[in-house]
Parts: C-alpha cells; sequence; structure tokens
C-alpha cells in the first residue's frame, strides 16, 4: 500500500485490509511517502500494534516507486496491491486468489466501488460507475468474468511482476495500465472479476477531482506515445470534445452562430445524461452531476491535449 496524506482513510483502510478471511498468511507493507498530515505516526502506531504490518519509506512520494519499494520489501508469491483510500471487502484476497489459480492470471482485479460521502463525493461516485462518465471499463462499470486490458488495484503473480521488471517509475499516472499492457506483451492474462469489489472514495472537491482527470489525460498519452496502436475512441472521446467545442466557441465568437450549437449540444447533453444515471440519487448530489461529468470530461481532454512530448522519456534503472 502506497500512502500519502491519508491521515482521513488509513486506518479503515489498513484494518479491512487485515480482516479478510483468506486462509494463508498475509503481511501488509506500507510505503510511506513525506506526508503534511499524521499519516507516518497512524502508520507506525498500526505497525505497533499488529505484527503483520510494516513500514517502509518512499521518499519521493510516488506511486510507482512507492509500489516498488513496498513489493521489494514483500515476503510472498502472490502481491496485492491496496491504496490508501479504497476498502476491501473480507473476501477479496480470497477471490483473487482462487480466480487466479482458476484461471491462470497474471493479475486479477475486480469492480472499483466509488462511494461517497457528501453531495459532491456521491456524483462524482455516481459519474465514476456510470457509462458517459468513464466509458465502457468493466473495472467501473461492472460486467461479465472475462480477459481486459487493465484491471483496478490487482492482484499479481510475484513471478509476472519481476518478468516485466515491476512498475515504470516514469509513468506517475496510468502505471497500472502501462505495466498491465506489458504483462500481456510477454504472454501473460490480466483478467477480471465481479467477485472483488473495492469500496473507492472519491476526491472532495471540484479541484481535486481536475486535477486527478487532468493528470490521467496527461499521462494515458504517453502510454499512447510508448505504445503505439494503445489508443481507442474511448480514449480520444474527451479530447475530441474538447476540440469541437472549442473550435465552436471561436466560431461563435467571430460571428458565425451554428458554432454554439457546439459547446450547447455537449451541455444539454450533460443535463440529460445526469437525468438519466442520477435517478435515484440525493437531489442535492443530482445537482451536481452534470459539472462532474463535464470536469471529468475536460480535465481529462485538455490534459491529453496538452500533455508534452517529453513527458515520460527520461527512464531511471529498473533493477
Amino acid at each position: 500500500m502506497p500512502v500519502l496524506n491519508e491521515e482521513r482513510h488509513l486506518d479503515d483502510a489498513v484494518r479491512h485490509t487485515l480482516t479478510q478471511d483468506y486462509p494463508g498468511e498475509l503481511e501488509l507493507v506500507l510505503a510511506i511517502g513525506p506526508s503534511r498530515d499524521r499519516t507516518e505516526e497512524i502508520a507506525r502506531e498500526l505497525a505497533a500494534s499488529d505484527q503483520r504490518i510494516r513500514v517502509v519509506s518512499n521518499p519521493t512520494g510516488r506511486t510507482p516507486q512507492g509500489l516498488n519499494i513496498a513489493i521489494r520489501a514483500s515476503q510472498y508469491s502472490i502481491i496485492v496491491r491496496v491504496d490508501g483510500h479504497s476498502l476491501l471487502p473480507p473476501d477479496y484476497v480470497r477471490a483473487a486468489v482462487e480466480t487466479m489459480e482458476q484461471t491462470g492470471a497474471d493479475n486479477v482485479g475486480g469492480i472499483m466501488a466509488a462511494e461517497g460521502v457528501t453531495p459532491f463525493e456521491q456524483a462524482v461516485a455516481r459519474a465514476m460507475t456510470s457509462k458517459l462518465g468513464v466509458g465502457n471499463a468493466r473495472f467501473h462499470t461492472g460486467g461479465e468474468p472475462g480477459e481486459v486490458e487493465t484491471v483496478y488495484l490487482g492482484t499479481f503473480r510475484r513471478s509476472a511482476l519481476e518478468r516485466v521488471g515491476f512498475y515504470d517509475e516514469t509513468f506517475v499516472r496510468a502505471q497500472d495500465w502501462e505495466m498491465n499492457h506489458r504483462i500481456r506483451q510477454t504472454g501473460g492474462k490480466i483478467f477480471f472479476t465481479p467477485r472483488m469489489k473495492v469500496t473507492y472514495r472519491p476526491r472532495p472537491n471540484l479541484r481535486a477531482l481536475a486535477k486527478q482527470y487532468y493528470h490521467t489525460g496527461r499521462w494515458r498519452r504517453v502510454v499512447g506515445r510508448e505504445h503505439q496502436g494503445t489508443l481507442n475512441l474511448r480514449y480520444l472521446a474527451p479530447p475530441l470534445a474538447v476540440v469541437a467545442m472549442v473550435v465552436g466557441v471561436v466560431a461563435g465568437a467571430f460571428g458565425f452562430w451554428p458554432g454554439w450549437i457546439l459547446p450547447g449540444g455537449y451541455a444539454l447533453a450533460m443535463i440529460a445524461g445526469a437525468a438519466l444515471e442520477g435517478r435515484g440519487m440525493p437531489f442535492a448530489a443530482w445537482l451536481r452531476l452534470p459539472l462532474v461529468f463535464a470536469t471529468m470530461h475536460i480535465s481529462w481532454g485538455v490534459g491529453f491535449l496538452t500533455s508534452p512530448p517529453g513527458l515520460g522519456q527520461a527512464k531511471p534503472n529498473k533493477s
């Protein structure tokens, strides 16, 4: 578990990770970054109370470095990735290991079940589990078990991680997708099962959400540049929508009134989509849903379009 500034969620995340009904032995390695809150203090208190918990330092605070540090410090042949703001159900590890044994997969994962507390978080959670918000990836929206390109978090065979050289530490974001791609390139199988369902806590405000999706868009383009042929319409839809709306606004500003149809049509589509996707939500959360959809799409699209060519090129030694 790579951890940075997780004072709010760390205790719950650790408790859910260690209360598994898996019959084998478990250890939890916490890779702690230079947090600005009480995260490290809480981590060391937890480690002192449970001998299964180990704390290691992640000086950079970055996710791929923390993951590699924790993996190398671990001792078992199966590696379960956990995030500091995710809550595992009691049968998560057992379901992962059973699925791995049944399918022969190198990595198995399940559903990223976003759940919010505040009205804004509830709106983000609904958007993150809808096709309008994030496309048709099964780890977001659910579906039948089967082979996929990538999964949320993941439970790995250690041998597969060693085979591909662990996480590429130049990928500050999108490191999951990139490594799963390398596993598949070397003949490995990535498998999705709805049996594995992880509670995920969304970003708490609009600024944090926009930052998350902006950087995700930037790094997804880096993956596309490094691994040719991995971009499809699902990934290109947000940047294409941003370009269309900018063209429409410019055309409208210069007197070509039909240009306003593009941004206006997008706004109406988000309102109509929110009306459908938001059924059953609390009213305060439903009101925020169109803005959440637009923030996710536009931030991702702008990040993709403005991703600099040199991003992610300097690669450190992975040995």
